[in-house]
C-alpha cells in the first residue's frame, strides 16, 4: 500500500503543476453522473491512471470520470477509487479544489477501506493522509517533497456551517436544522468544492458539512465510493462523526453501483448529534 500512496503523491504533484497553466474549457463528453467534463477533469484522470497503473499491487481503478471499473492485476490486493478533480467547476474562479482517493483491500466496501487521502490545490499543495488511526497533514516543500505538518484532530463542537444543495429543494426539517445552527452563531463557509470545505472544517477543528437529500436529488448528489467513504474515514479517524441522517456512521452503508450517491453529513460530534435529533425526533 505504501507504493500506492507514493504514486498518489506523484500524481497530485503533476496535477498541481498542470494547474498553473490549465485549459479550463469543456470537452464534448459527459461523465457517469451526467456532468459535462472539463478537459482538465479528463487530464487529471489520465495523470492518476498513468501513475497508479505502475503498481503491481493495483487490482483495479474506479474513477468519477470512468463509466466502468478499470481492471489491472486480478491477483493484486488493492482497489483505488478516486475523484480526480473535485470542485473542477470552480476552476474558472480560481478557488481551491482537490483530488480524493480511497484505497480498498480486495473488495469495494467501507469495511475494507485501508487508507484515504485527499489533496488541496490552492496557494499551497497540501495532502491529507490517513492510513491507520492518525490523520496527517503534509505540505509540498520547495524541493518537491511532502513535509509532515501536523496531526489533524476534530473538536467536540465547531463554528463552521458548510451546507450544500439548492435551498428551495430542502425539506422543512433540514431547513429548520440549518436555521438553528445559524441562530447559535455558526458561520456560513461553503465554496462548492466538497474537498475544500471538509479541509477547512478539519483545519479549523470542527463544524458541519452537509449535503442532504433534496427534492431534485432524493438520494443526494455526492458519490459514495470515491467522495463520501474516504472523507468519512478521515473525519471519523480525526475524532469527528458522520451520518446519512439516519445511521450512526456513513461507513455503515453499502452500495453495489460504483457511482451510487447518498445524503451525507460530516462534522464534530455536537453537530452530528444535533442533526440526528432534528431528523429523527
Amino acid at each position: 500500500m505504501q507504493e500506492l500512496v507514493k504514486l498518489i503523491q506523484e500524481a497530485v504533484i503533476d496535477i498541481s503543476n498542470a494547474l498553473k497553466f490549465p485549459d479550463t474549457s469543456y470537452s464534448e463528453e459527459k461523465n457517469s453522473s451526467g456532468d459535462t467534463q472539463l478537459k482538465f477533469d479528463v487530464l487529471s484522470d489520465e495523470i492518476i491512471t498513468h501513475h497508479l497503473s505502475k503498481s503491481k499491487a493495483l487490482k483495479a481503478l474506479i474513477s468519477e470520470e470512468k463509466e466502468e471499473i478499470l481492471k489491472f492485476n486480478e491477483n493484486a490486493q488493492f482497489i483505488v477509487a478516486y475523484d480526480p478533480l473535485d470542485g473542477s467547476s470552480l476552476m474558472d474562479v480560481n478557488f481551491a479544489i482537490g483530488s480524493i482517493f480511497a484505497i480498498y483491500k480486495e473488495e469495494v466496501s467501507p469495511k475494507n477501506l485501508k487508507a484515504a487521502l485527499y489533496s488541496i490545490y490552492g496557494a499551497r499543495l497540501e495532502l491529507v493522509c490517513c492510513e491507520g488511526e492518525e490523520v496527517k497533514l503534509y505540505r509540498l516543500n520547495e524541493g518537491g517533497k511532502f513535509d509532515f505538518v501536523k496531526e489533524l484532530k476534530m473538536a467536540e463542537k465547531g463554528k463552521i456551517n458548510a451546507t450544500g444543495g439548492t435551498q428551495k429543494f430542502w425539506d422543512n426539517k433540514h431547513a429548520n436544522f440549518i436555521k438553528g445552527l445559524f441562530e447559535e452563531g455558526y458561520r456560513l463557509r461553503y465554496s462548492g468544492a466538497m474537498v475544500s470545505d471538509i479541509h477547512q472544517i478539519l483545519l479549523k477543528g470542527g463544524g458541519l458539512f452537509s449535503y442532504p437529500a433534496t427534492k431534485d436529488a432524493p438520494n443526494g448528489k455526492l458519490r459514495a465510493l470515491f467522495e463520501i467513504f474516504p472523507l468519512a474515514f478521515i473525519i471519523e479517524k480525526a475524532g469527528g462523526a458522520t451520518t446519512n441522517g439516519q445511521n450512526a456512521s456513513l461507513l455503515e452503508l453499502e452500495f453495489h453501483q460504483i457511482h451510487a450517491t447518498s445524503p451525507c453529513f460530516f462534522g464534530s460530534e455536537y453537530e452530528i448529534n444535533k442533526l440526528l435529533k432534528a431528523y429523527n425526533g
